[in-house]
């Protein structure tokens, strides 16, 4: 992967780069970054020690993911943070795997971080239900406390009252680019695989609407099949089971050209083994990685590789191709779930050590490029769709997708522009 110097104009993000209508688009966003300004442990090993040491005795940061069976990057991305800056400075909490139906544990979790009095910013990472009302709860407690939401299950309109910063994968742009994507490969059918929870949710139902009308575009026929939630009775083993057992039978049904989207982290991985299995394409994650679900797909050791992703994608890629997935499988080849754990929280400590504004795409921007190098990213303002008003506190971004093979190519997604009809689809 080469290697990019950060660069970044705010006036063309914050007036090119909102998702409205009336003629308003994306702009790119680059936070790749050369050697000088990634992350180097042998360099700045002692320099970081001091940071943390110093700081610590000021303030704490909290970060709040979910488990590892249910978003293993997120929680790595955490961790990644917390080894930089030191245990006394940084906490980690985890929420419940069933949060949909324990939101007072998930809410206690948050908010009982604040019980610390040096506590100044709390990131949840993806911030699921329960998310607003615990921010509202440390709102009233501790207003002092910066609350930054990562890809929100509530409405952007609940959430972004009572968060300082709210940011999310972009679902418009990417629902047109997947389409896009997958028909560029020659696939002819798109089949989404979600459940009643998921598609409850405006962000999924949007980016739904959006890839029905790009099928259309395109000429593709749009498909959707319904899969167990994970966070019911039936956990997350029933989840993954089921699709194993169904995979093959969708993919007879809609062809070896058809691409497959699931909206849960955890459908993902067995979904990824039966494609390999039985044929058709993944264009990529909802929450894109190459180790969100390739790794137990490919049974996959990356202990070694932890946390450096250019050798994961290495061996990720390798392997895809070695079990003849080469040109059918894509990602993003820096981690969301992870990077956007570590930087929001960096981008949290920016601000309180007064060298970031907290909702400045500029220096948001510049805390990703410190964990993804050398990645392409395009971002925007959220702009509601019936009101076309702009949400000066949330931001949608997306990473250029790379298709796997021999060779690999990236697609040069953060390049197209979308079409302006698709920021006002619902």
């Amino acid at each position: 992967m080469k290697k990019k110097v950060f660069s970044i104009l705010l006036a063309s993000v914050m007036a090119l780069s909102v998702m409205a209508c009336g003629g308003n688009k994306q702009s790119q966003v680059s936070t790749g970054t050369d050697s000088s300004e990634t992350i180097d442990s042998s360099e700045n090993g002692e320099e970081t020690e001091n940071i943390a040491k110093e700081t610590s005795d000021d303030y704490h940061i909290g970060i709040v993911t979910g488990s590892f069976s249910q978003s293993e990057d997120d929680r790595r991305g955490a961790e990644a943070f917390q080894k930089k800056y030191g245990e006394d400075m940084v906490t980690l909490a985890i929420y419940p795997d069933n949060f949909s139906e324990d939101i007072d544990t998930t809410v206690k979790i948050i908010v009982n971080l604040v019980d610390d009095p040096k506590m100044k910013a709390v990131i949840v990472n993806q911030a699921v239900d329960g998310t607003t009302e615990a921010f509202r709860k440390i709102k009233e407690k501790r207003p002092d406390v910066i609350c930054i939401a990562g890809e929100p299950y509530e409405d952007f309109a609940d959430i972004s009252e009572v968060a300082d910063l709210v940011v999310t994968s972009d679902f418009v742009a990417r629902g047109y680019l997947m389409i896009r994507s997958a028909h560029d490969l020659g696939c002819d059918t798109f089949v989404h695989i979600s459940f009643p929870r998921h598609l409850s949710y405006e962000s999924i139902s949007r980016r739904v609407a959006i890839m029905k009308a790009a099928c259309e575009e395109f000429g593709m026929t749009f498909a959707m099949e319904e899969a167990p939630d994970p966070t019911t009775e039936v956990g997350v083993p029933g989840a993954q089971e089921y699709i194993v057992e169904h995979t093959p039978e969708w993919v007879k049904k809609y062809g070896q050209n058809a691409a497959f989207f699931c909206t849960n982290d955890a459908h993902t991985e067995p979904l990824i083994k039966e494609l390999l299995e039985h044929g058709g394409y993944f264009i990529e994650a909802d929450l894109p990685s190459p180790t969100m679900g390739y790794p137990a797909a490919l049974d996959l050791d990356l202990t070694g590789e932890s946390g450096d992703f250019e050798k994961i994608m290495e061996k990720v890629e390798a392997e895809v191709v070695k079990q003849g997935g080469a040109g059918r499988f894509g990602t993003w080849t820096s981690s969301y779930g992870y990077t956007t754990s570590a930087a929001l929280s960096e981008h949290a400590l920016n601000v309180l050590n007064g060298e970031s504004t907290l909702v400045s795409m500029e220096d948001l921007a510049k805390a990703y490029g410190v964990y993804s190098p050398g990645a392409d990213w395009n971002g925007s303002q959220y702009t509601d769709a019936e009101t076309g008003e702009k949400t000066d506190n949330v931001f949608l971004i997306y990473q250029d997708t790379y298709i796997m093979g021999s060779p690999g190519r990236y697609l040069g997604t953060t390049k197209v522009e979308v079409p302006e009809q698709y920021f006002t689809i619902q």
